[in-house]
This record gives structure tokens, sequence and C-alpha cells, in this order.
């Protein structure tokens, strides 16, 4: 038995999840996970089978996006092309978003698609001549939906900008630049909301969250984290960072940045973190990249 965190706050590792992975499939490169009203876990992957659901005791339900990866050698010529961050709205709309497609897509709960945002295949000029950043989109990483229905997106690994859409996916505005200074960033690596709707960047090669208003005034920063990547705001009004720097981990904060409960390692079950998730019980899902025989899974935790 594994028991990770400090503090409180403290979990079991599932060493067995899932439990019910069809013969012969993998999950390759796990860079999504998110979890549904349903208790449905959905996972992202860049494998022949793009999205895998699944119920929490690991159960496989169905699975959806396979026109995209038919042939794994080949992955140009399908829905999903790079396989990056994942969130679930309100209404259980599964929303992906896939670096090189440049695109931001939002699925019903089965894979029917709503929305597509971006030209598919086209990534915008990253720098215009005036040192702002472009427009929608290149090498977009996360999405999240704020009280209003509006799409907010980072992009990403090439801009360095939020965009923010009505829910028809009309642009309204974006902001952000390059830097290091406060509402400025390396990378965006992904893009995470509170109950009070202040974004979370995770600005990794800075090493830091940047919190901040919806129209970009930066509000704080979190620099203990190490190279963080994605979030999940808990139904506990905490926010899990997952962390990408070495070793990667998962850290707990309270909304003023109090660290609550923190674990790292593969002593503890973590090796190549991408992504994190949780159900309605607290119990965690941490989606992991990697090489072959390191990562590559998802890692379930249990609450304590």
């Amino acid at each position: 038995m594994t028991i990770v965190g400090t503090g409180d706050l403290k979990f079991e590792l599932d060493p067995n999840w899932p439990r019910g992975m069809p013969e012969g499939w993998e999950f390759t490169l796990a860079s999504g996970v998110a979890v549904n009203s349903r208790d449905e876990v959905y996972v992202f992957s860049r494998g022949v089978h793009p999205i895998t659901m699944w119920n929490t005791d690991g159960d496989f339900i169905t699975s959806w996006g396979e026109a995209s990866c038919l042939d794994p050698a080949d992955r140009y010529n399908g829905t999903f092309r790079d396989p990056h961050g994942t969130y679930i709205d309100s209404e259980d709309n599964v929303w992906l978003t896939d670096t090189q497609t440049h695109t931001v897509t939002k699925h019903a709960r089965l894979g029917e698609k709503l929305l597509e945002l971006g030209r598919r295949d086209y990534a915008n000029v990253a720098v215009s001549q005036t040192g702002d950043h472009g427009l929608p989109f290149n090498m977009p990483s996360g999405v999240v939906i704020n009280d209003a229905g509006q799409i907010l997106v980072s992009d990403g690994y090439a801009n360095r900008n939020v965009h923010t859409f009505t829910a028809e996916g009309e642009l309204l505005n974006s902001w952000g630049r390059a830097g290091q200074g406060p509402g400025e960033f390396g990378m965006l690596h992904n893009i995470g909301i509170d109950n009070v709707g202040r974004i979370y960047i995770a600005d990794r090669p800075n090493s830091r969250v940047q919190i901040l208003e919806q129209d970009g005034t930066f509000v704080t920063e979190w620099t203990d984290v190490l190279n963080p990547g994605a979030f999940w705001y808990g139904h506990d009004g905490l926010m899990y960072v997952v962390e990408q720097g070495h070793p990667t981990g998962v850290s707990v904060f309270t909304l003023d940045g109090e660290l609550v409960s923190r674990w790292r390692g593969p002593e503890n079950g973590v090796e190549a973190a991408h992504d994190i998730g949780g159900d309605s019980n607290g119990n965690l899902y941490v989606a992991e990249i990697g090489l072959e025989g390191h990562g590559q899974r998802v890692r379930k935790y249990i609450r304590q």
C-alpha cells in the first residue's frame, strides 16, 4: 500500500487502475484526463484510441475518435493529431485541444462534434511586428469555460496568449505576451479556473502558476511549484496542480496559495505527470506521458 500526500490530505495509490483495459489496447502517451458529472473518466491519449471512457473502478465503457489513428504510424489524416488538454463543462460537454491541428473542439458525451475553433492544420503567426502575439491558434494547449459560457483558451506552445470566445465561437479578445514579468509567459502549458472565475496559467518554463482576472489583469503568482503543467479545481475548493519538473508530482493549494498537500517522484507513483482530474468522491486521476516503459498510463489516487 502506497499512501501519498502531506498534512491532513492524503491519498492511497491504486496501482491497478484501470482494470478493464481491452486486450491489446494501451494508452501510450496519456496527455489529458477529466471526469464528468456521471463520474465517467475520459482519457485523451496519443494512441490508436484517442478518447477512452471508464468508470471510477476502472471498467471500460467505450471509446471514440479512432478515425484519427487508424494507422498509428500516420496521425496526419484524422480528427486528432497531437492530443493535449481536456476539459468537461457543467453540461458534460467534452472540450479537447490539439497542438498540431491548431484546433479546439467541443464534443457531446459520446463524441459528436458540436463546435470547432481554429483553422485546422493552420498555425497563425506567433509574433507580430509590434511584438504582440498572434491570433488563434498556434499550438493551443488547454481550455476552460466561464460562468457566462464563454470559452477561454491557452495558446499555448508558440503563441503566448489567452483568447476569449463567445459560446458560439466568436473571438472577443486576446491578452498575454512572452516574458518573465507579470502577465508574461514562457509558455501557457494549460489553463485552469476557480469558483470565482480567476484564471490559472501553467507557466511551465518560468516554473510558476500565474493567477489573473479574465481580462488578463495580474493578481498573483505561486512559485512553490516545479514546472506546473495542469490544474483541477476540486469539489473541496482546493486547486490541484500537476508538476512536470524533476521529480514530477502533484501539489495542492488553497486559493490563497497555502500548500495543503504534496507528493512527488516514482516512489509515490508519479513518473511523467501531464494532467489531472477528480471524481465526485475527491479521488484523483493523473495522466502520464513519458517514454516507453516510463509513464504512459493513468494513476488513480483514492482520497483517505
